[in-house]
């Protein structure tokens, strides 16, 4: 990566949201970006140290909750309390990178940033890091967004699609050997249903939406500008109370009228100088507990090859099983069933029906059991 603009590279790390489709272990009190899955370190840690590679300390920023906030304090030690920007309540991804970036134009009026969630997974972090790279040297001439998209395997209804345009040469430095492809972007898609993801895929021009932008900070404020004025305003606003008393106000101030709006709908779809690096790289958000289930398998994590004498199953097929250690389960006669058990839940779930486990919390959250969420 070229060393002449990597002390202005910084990273935003989204982590505000709650991930209800990963309930009972994702919960309001401990969302899943902030959970371990795997046994190897929770997602929002897996995500800094992955990034870290490319982005000193100092310039890594998280926006949070307040209650984020609090759990980065115990689970990431010696981060800087200062990188940790706390939205007062939850506005959808574009209000939340307008913040970020007057909190990043503050600190460095030419920074270059990545923007990336807290709670997706990477198996291949060389070939993401290498992605990444090539999409800084892309942005730092500060013409355009880039975004990253993910080659799609199956039709898949819970993901958003970028559909790409003509190819690009891929910049000089990354041209050697590399494993993506540069395109123009010709359109952003919404979670289709499964007739439209299946022509999607194959048509071979739709990629997966991964959620990781890359951007100089002139970029993004200019494309706020143009597409969204009234945020504009208030990022402006915000920018020139940053480090004064009435910061916190002015922020919650903003927050108490802006309305919800994702970076997609509001940005990226009326942009236009768009592009997209596009490759393989093991990615998936960990959207419900059936994404979780198929990469335990491709890991080999499966929680019955690493427990003790605790599981029985008999006579059963295609079984995972997530318990508090120290509990027995046993499984008699089911076959493609998810078990999820908590201290004070219980989750039972048909394998290709987790996706619903939303409906379920939302019944949850109507019934007044708010103690469980």
């Amino acid at each position: 990566m070229n060393s002449g603009f990597g002390k202005h590279v910084y990273a935003l790390i989204m982590a505000g949201g709650i991930g209800k489709r990963l309930w009972p272990v994702s919960r309001k009190q401990m969302p899943k970006q902030f959970a371990d899955l795997y046994d190897e370190g929770t997602m929002i840690a897996k995500t800094v140290q992955r990034i870290s590679t490319t982005v000193i300390a100092d310039n890594i920023f998280i926006i949070t909750s307040e209650q984020g906030r609090k759990l980065i304090a115990a689970s990431l030690s010696g981060f800087r309390p200062d990188n940790i920007i706390v939205e007062p309540s939850s506005r959808n991804t574009a209000p939340c990178i307008a913040l970020a970036t007057a909190h990043i134009k503050k600190r460095d009026p030419d920074a270059i940033t990545i923007v990336l969630p807290a709670d997706h997974l990477v198996l291949d972090n060389q070939t993401f890091i290498h992605i990444v790279q090539a999409g800084i040297e892309i942005a730092s001439v500060k013409k355009g967004l880039v975004t990253i998209g993910v080659k799609a395997d199956r039709p898949e209804t819970d993901y958003g699609y970028i559909q790409v345009d003509e190819e690009l040469p891929i910049p000089l430095a990354f041209a050697a050997g590399c494993q993506f492809t540069l395109f123009r972007v010709k359109a952003f898609a919404e979670k289709p249903d499964l007739t439209t993801a299946v022509e999607f895929l194959e048509s071979k021009d739709f990629y997966w939406n991964s959620g990781v932008f890359i951007w100089h900070i002139d970029a993004i404020s200019r494309e706020f500008e143009r597409s969204m004025p009234d945020l504009y305003k208030d990022l402006l606003t915000i920018y020139e109370s940053l480090g004064t008393e009435k910061e916190q106000k002015v922020i919650e101030d903003v927050y108490s009228w802006i309305h919800p709006i994702s970076i997609d709908y509001g940005i990226m779809e009326k942009a236009d100088h768009v592009f997209v690096l596009t490759g393989e790289f093991g990615w998936t958000d960990l959207g419900s507990w059936d994404e979780v289930v198929k990469v335990a398998g491709r890991r080999s994590l499966n929680p019955e090859e690493h427990s003790d004498d605790r599981l029985v199953q008999i006579d059963c097929e295609n079984i995972y099983v997530r318990k508090p250690a120290g509990k027995v389960v046993c499984t008699i006669g089911i076959r493609d069933v998810i078990i999820i058990e908590t201290d004070d839940a219980l989750l039972i779930c048909k394998k290709g029906e987790s996706h619903r486990v939303e409906e379920a919390v939302d019944t949850l959250r109507r019934d007044e059991l708010e103690e469980y969420l």
